[in-house]
């Protein structure tokens, strides 16, 4: 009678080889670090003693330039500015993308994808083109850059990150929905507001955050629309060539990171449970 052959036991405390899950995950940490390395040196060279320069190491540590940042005039209204252009440019793009999801999301027609294309043109593409593109504009319209030539160049990139977390959401409700409140009597705007807009909260709440925050940060767009203003941007960019204040510049740099990287993970927390469900009709 022939013996079975018997298969190899992995005895206790061998080595094991990585699975495909272990090896793809190791990947993505040393991409996020990669990516976010250069804001570490940000945040330790704020606090470097020397005025100048990227010594390393660094002979020692300092609150004194948080300090002397604060009570800077120029840091102050670049701050003010940016504040409120991404204000401004936030309100704008909830009421337009809120009302281009809803009317987008609602039924079919000629010309519906080509209008979901152009919405998300300004942000696919590149910042130099947009940023020509506006100028232009107003340059035909003999409009002067200013706040408001800012405002419009940020809300136009804007409208798509409320644009998406609304229509994501809305995949979400049940199809009939909106038919059901008619049903009952109300017409479109009062459904709109009392059955469709409650059910919104979050993801607009979401999608505000994240169009404040890219307004925030905005650089190139801004460089063509914003005239002789200084925005917090346009303000760091200048300081590169004033190697004297190298310091002052990573303290706003990191105080930069500390107030939009919170607003970051909120909207992350705030749509993680996904938003991609197709309609239950």
């Amino acid at each position: 009678m022939r013996s079975e052959k018997k298969l190899p036991v992995l005895q206790r405390g061998a080595v094991r080889l990585p699975s495909g899950t272990s090896v793809l995950r190791l990947f993505a940490y040393l991409g996020l670090a990669f990516l976010h390395l250069p804001l570490v040196f940000i945040a330790v060279y704020a606090f470097n003693t020397e005025s100048s320069g990227y010594a390393f190491p660094l002979p020692g540590f300092t609150t004194d330039w948080f300090a002397q940042a604060f009570v800077r005039d120029d840091i102050r209204q670049a701050v003010l500015l940016s504040l409120g252009v991404a204000g401004m440019a936030t309100l704008i793009a909830m009421l337009l993308g809120t009302l281009t999801a809803v009317a987008l999301n609602r039924d079919h027609f000629f010309g519906k994808n080509a209008m979901t294309t152009m919405l998300i043109m300004p942000i696919a593409l590149p910042g130099i083109v947009t940023g020509i593109a506006l100028l232009a504009a107003f340059k035909m319209l003999d409009v002067n850059p200013g706040f408001w030539t800012i405002v419009i160049g940020h809300a136009t990139f804007c409208v798509i990150m409320v644009h998406n977390n609304v229509v994501a959401r809305l995949r979400r409700l049940p199809g009939r929905l909106m038919e059901a409140s008619m049903d009952l009597g109300a017409d479109t705007l009062t459904s709109i507001r009392h059955v469709i807009l409650p059910q919104l909260g979050t993801a607009l709440l979401a999608g505000g955050i994240l169009a404040f925050a890219l307004s925030v940060d905005e650089l190139i767009v801004t460089t063509f629309t914003a005239g002789s203003d200084k925005t917090l941007p346009i303000w760091l960019m200048g300081q590169l060539g004033r190697p004297r204040d190298v310091p002052i510049t990573n303290v706003v740099a990191l105080l930069m990171m500390v107030v939009t990287a919170p607003l970051i993970v909120l909207a992350w927390h705030l749509t993680k449970d996904g938003d991609a469900s197709p309609n239950t009709r």
